[in-house]
């Protein structure tokens, strides 16, 4: 493969990466009170991922947290965050929404 054409994959790749990294949608992060080992993460995250619209989450047994992130138009509201955290057997401490990439 030459320079040239390397340069051309390398390019596609990267426009590639970011038209998926732009169209995400908005992402939340929920305090959830109890989440102490990865038995407990894998139950919410069945719930969160049973939600229409979600679209990848990143739990943090350590912080407690779970961060949700929506697929691109599609919102989460705090009533259906917290039904599926009480559907996994715990409680919704926190609910806000926070930037791409931000876990605070």
């Amino acid at each position: 493969m030459n320079t040239l054409s390397r340069f051309a994959l390398a390019i596609l790749a990267t426009a590639w990466f970011t038209t998926a990294a732009l169209a995400a949608g908005p992402s939340y992060r929920l305090e959830v009170a109890g989440l102490a080992c990865p038995f407990c993460a894998y139950g919410i995250e069945k719930k969160l991922n049973a939600v229409k619209g979600v679209e990848r989450l990143e739990t943090n047994i350590k912080e407690g947290t779970v961060i949700v992130t929506m697929k691109d138009g599609v919102t989460l509201d705090k009533a259906t965050a917290e039904q599926a955290v009480k559907d996994a057997g715990f409680t919704l401490n926190g609910f806000k929404q926070v930037s791409p990439g931000d876990s605070q």
